[in-house]
């Protein structure tokens, strides 16, 4: 019989060498996987269907619409879901919390944020504001959903209380973003979402679903940093955020990894976002 508490869901696109990490990771745990797959041309549908996952194909709008389809899709018949990125690998800590698992333990809970390890060119990057992380990854079905007012960052919604296990760890490495040119093409795509998303929010277009608030979930937290982030002047702003993570945040001990981390991350990402809102702006403004 398998896990009568919980299901995987997991999206993939070519990731023949993140799968095999993560499915052997929660291997034992006995759960349904399912896998949302957006056109993989490698060994990916392959090695879901070795490892008994059940597996459906949708292209690929943004990540927030994967997961709505995925949710709304798969025949789900646990109480629980955790959704997973390919890159996830489950480490041995959280998988014997999930060993342990009981729906009756959490009578009242409908989200159990976990916390995240992220790995950048082989390197854990621990400080600059990304350790402790916590990210809601499991959650009750039907009613946890995917935030669909959010174009380029993902995250699923509860409408009850929260809980978070600090001990434990997602730990994420994008094996391909070792290669600078992938990781650049990636985020210069994710910037121009991100930069569309921004300007329809100052047209009042795009409102937060999370309510911001400082002293709330992590996911309020994050929300009321955001509301903030859109009242800062642009183009200076990715400065400030790149020394408060380095400088105040002691990113510069995460060593040569961590300075181009956080330098790629905190702020030539965040710069180019700026000049594609500057462009969509002036063309806005010329029509």
């Amino acid at each position: 019989m398998g896990n009568p508490h919980f299901s995987f869901v997991i999206l993939t696109y070519n990731e023949e060498q993140h799968l095999p990490r993560l499915l052997s990771s929660i291997y034992g745990l006995q759960a349904t996987v399912y896998v949302l797959d957006s056109g993989s041309t490698d060994q990916t549908l392959s090695i879901a269907k070795r490892f008994g996952a059940q597996v459906k194909q949708q292209a690929f709008l943004n990540h927030p619409h994967q997961w709505h389809y995925a949710l709304k899709t798969f025949d789900i018949q646990t109480p629980w879901v955790i959704g997973l990125d390919a890159d996830h690998i489950v480490s041995d800590e959280l998988k014997q919390r999930l060993l342990d698992f009981n729906d009756q333990d959490y009578p009242d809970i409908d989200g159990i944020y976990f916390n995240r390890k992220n790995y950048f060119k082989n390197k854990w990057i621990k400080n600059g504001g990304l350790y402790p992380f916590y990210l809601l990854k499991m959650f009750r079905y039907p009613l946890g959903y995917s935030d669909l007012n959010e174009l380029m960052d993902h995250r699923f919604i509860v409408p009850g209380k929260t809980t978070i296990w600090k001990d434990g760890y997602l730990l994420e490495e994008n094996l391909k973003e070792n290669n600078i040119r992938f990781w650049i093409d990636k985020h210069n795509t994710y910037s121009d979402l991100l930069a569309r998303e921004e300007v329809e929010r100052r047209q009042l277009l795009r409102a937060q679903t999370v309510k911001p608030l400082f002293w709330g979930s992590p996911d309020q937290r994050t929300a009321w940093l955001k509301k903030l982030w859109w009242r800062m002047p642009l183009f200076i702003r990715p400065a400030i955020y790149f020394i408060y993570r380095y400088i105040f945040r002691l990113g510069i001990l995460d060593g040569y990894q961590g300075f181009l981390f956080h330098f790629l991350q905190g702020f030539w990402f965040r710069l180019i976002v700026d000049v594609k809102i500057k462009e969509i702006i002036d063309i806005d403004e010329k029509d």
